[in-house]
């Protein structure tokens, strides 16, 4: 009887919490790393691969994905963790909620989140679990049946739903959210989903650390007046209007609403999403300093990092929080690079074409909102990480180790003895240039469309399964729900 299911020798071990890479061989049995040494005999091994001397990274947890927001979710599970897997990333984190979009309906998360695992069972080649977000007064009395039936830790506030829509100005929040009559998602909403959060962390002391609520942070009232203002103007086009119809100080606003909401209902487990400009960041740090005792995550998006507002190829880059000019990118490097960024993700929505633009195309204001972008997160931070200094054991912490421990993600996060097999092989001298034509998503375009990478993922393992081969997808569906609390659900 051999010792391994899988060996994968002859690579540069990267880890979050070691300087330096180490060249090791990698022994992997029922899913598990189970040995990392060098020179482990191939004869102890049922399966070998050879690494070709690789960096080898932990599988990227991707904390932020919107599978099926604009496309049937059991479509989206299968293609988009495909892309996925093209980037490295063996756990994606996908945002879910009731309302239009996503599965079209409301009513309670008892009936609605059976049917989310039910359209994406057996259909994702990698790991995958869901945030959820309280969208009425019914769901936050939910919140320790989620926890403990369903294993989901982690929820969501989108602080602008209340007076603005998904893609700019909204009339009727009610019937977007698909919330009851007499309901408002508000202020008051959001200090009650923040209590009930709370409340469940002091239900589920063991999980406390684990049980998290993240923000997104715009305000509706100071977009609608920018969008007004933009519009009526008429000098600015593309991202660049929207950018200026979603200014910055609405980012930094919101997050100290937020902060202080938090210290209010004494919430210490704050993730900030998507932090785009040097004013959110600025909000963020002075919150964190104002407020000690929350425990402020801050995440910034790969899309935010490499385009800017005239690099970023077309509408397709229209996203929420926008895109932003040069200098708002080169001030989210300089606080990754100094240590006050927690974790990168994609935000990947893949929004296919004929939905993604509107008529005329080039109305920045009627295209949706959202892109892709999963296939480039790992390339895309150790290729621009490496140009400004990013050592290698940072973005491993930044993409896998940091996300995994806030999310209760136990078994990820590391190549270390007993963690899942969740791995992925980097070529850092491979020279490409990305084409929406070479990805796995249903997308079509990218907005990072024409950018020179010099870092490619090779092979990706999901709990030791070989799901990326050379660059190419392979095999049947290999992931699963992975719950983060309580019991699995049957």
């Amino acid at each position: 009887m051999t010792s391994f299911d899988l060996l994968l020798r002859n690579v540069r071990v990267v880890r979050h919490d070691r300087p330096d890479v180490e060249s090791a061989d990698i022994g992997v049995r029922d899913g598990r790393i189970v040995h990392v040494a060098p020179g482990i005999d191939t004869q102890e091994a049922d399966t070998v691969v050879d690494g070709g001397g690789r960096l080898a990274f932990p599988g990227v947890v991707d904390a932020h994905q919107h599978w099926g927001i604009y496309n049937p979710l059991s479509e989206d599970t299968a293609s988009e963790s495909r892309a996925s897997a093209q980037g490295g990333v063996t756990t994606a984190l996908t945002y879910m909620r009731t309302g239009q979009y996503y599965l079209n309906r409301g009513g309670r998360y008892e009936n609605f989140f059976p049917d989310v695992l039910a359209a994406s069972a057996g259909r994702s080649y990698i790991d995958y679990g869901f945030h959820l977000a309280p969208m009425m007064s019914e769901h936050i009395d939910e919140i320790p049946d989620l926890v403990e039936k369903f294993g989901v830790t982690s929820f969501k506030i989108f602080m602008f739903y209340g007076s603005h829509g998904l893609h700019g100005r909204s009339a009727d929040q009610n019937s977007f959210l698909m919330i009851p009559e007499g309901e408002r998602y508000d202020y008051a909403h959001f200090e009650f989903v923040m209590r009930g959060v709370q409340a469940a962390r002091e239900r589920f002391p063991e999980l406390a650390s684990d049980i998290s609520l993240s923000l997104h942070c715009e305000t509706a009232e100071i977009m609608s007046a920018y969008t007004r203002r933009v519009e009526q103007e008429g000098t600015l086009s593309g991202l660049a209007a929207y950018h200026a119809s979603r200014p910055p100080h609405s980012e930094g606003l919101a997050v100290s609403i937020a902060s202080y909401l938090a210290h209010e209902t004494g919430l210490p487990t704050i993730n900030l999403l998507h932090l785009s400009s040097a004013k959110a960041l600025d909000a963020a740090l002075r919150m964190a300093e104002a407020f000690p005792h929350i425990d402020f995550r801050r995440e910034v998006t790969i899309g935010h990092l490499l385009a800017d507002i005239t690099t970023a190829h077309g509408l397709g880059g229209k996203v929420n929080p926008p895109l932003r000019p040069r200098e708002d990118v080169e001030a989210l490097w300089g606080h990754l690079l100094d240590g006050r960024i927690d974790w990168v993700v994609s935000d990947h929505a893949c929004c296919k074409d004929e939905l993604k633009f509107g008529n005329p195309r080039d109305d920045v204001f009627l295209a949706k909102s959202g892109f892709g972008g999963a296939e480039y997160l790992l390339p895309g931070l150790v290729t621009e990480g490496s140009r400004r200094g990013l050592p290698l054991s940072a973005v491993a912490a930044l993409t896998s180790w940091n996300p995994a421990r806030r999310f209760g993600l136990a078994d990820k996060g590391a190549i270390a003895e007993g963690y899942d097999a969740d791995l992925c092989l980097v070529d850092p001298d491979a020279t490409w240039t990305v084409r929406a034509e070479d990805s796995e998503s249903t997308q079509e375009y990218t907005p990072f469309e024409g950018f020179e990478l010099t870092a490619r993922v090779t092979d990706t393992f999901v709990r030791g399964e070989h799901v990326l081969v050379d660059g190419k997808v392979t095999g049947t569906p290999q992931g699963r729900y992975v719950p983060r609390a309580g019991r699995a659900p049957a």
